[in-house]
């Protein structure tokens, strides 16, 4: 059986190799795109001086670090970091219910918002580090055969790697 560590390597080089052309070259001093499971991802919650703050939204796991005073320890939004709060993203909602990846029962409404805070804040303004491995991976592990870099939204090896 093989490991974790050993899985993901796999699929980041099937994942990478099948989009090697679009690749025009790796800036020196990147550090490579993790993938985070939620265990992975509670570990940057902003509780820790020193220590980077990440959140996810759709998936795609950003270092808001930077926004320190929002996202840090007593600030406002710090109900949102160390998980993928991408439905409290879309309700603009800190709601404990809502602090979750699942947008099932989603408004169109909500779904436009949550579509245009992920590209015109998220995107915009803070570094993509990783992504959930919800993403490419099953609740049990196994690998989401349905999962198709080019089909999901706002993965794009240019825009984000």
């Amino acid at each position: 059986m093989l490991s974790f560590q050993m899985y993901f390597t796999f699929c980041s080089f099937v994942i990478l190799s099948s989009f090697a052309q679009e690749l025009k070259h790796n800036p020196v001093g990147t550090k490579p795109v993790r993938l985070f499971t939620d265990e992975d991802l509670a570990k940057y919650h902003g509780q820790e001086d020193g220590q980077p703050i990440y959140m996810a939204v759709k998936g795609v796991v950003f270092d808001v670090s930077s926004g320190k005073d929002f996202y840090g320890k007593d600030a406002p939004y710090n109900a949102l970091v160390g998980k993928d709060s991408t439905r409290a993203v879309a309700k603009m909602s800190l709601e404990p219910d809502d602090l979750t990846s699942d947008t099932s029962g989603l408004t169109e409404e909500q779904m436009k918002s949550l579509e245009d805070i992920f590209i015109n804040v998220y995107k915009a303004k803070y570094p993509i580090v990783g992504y959930t491995s919800r993403r490419i991976l099953n609740e049990d592990g196994t690998p989401n055969k349905n999962f198709k870099p080019e089909d999901q939204p706002n993965f794009t090896i240019k825009d984000e790697f």
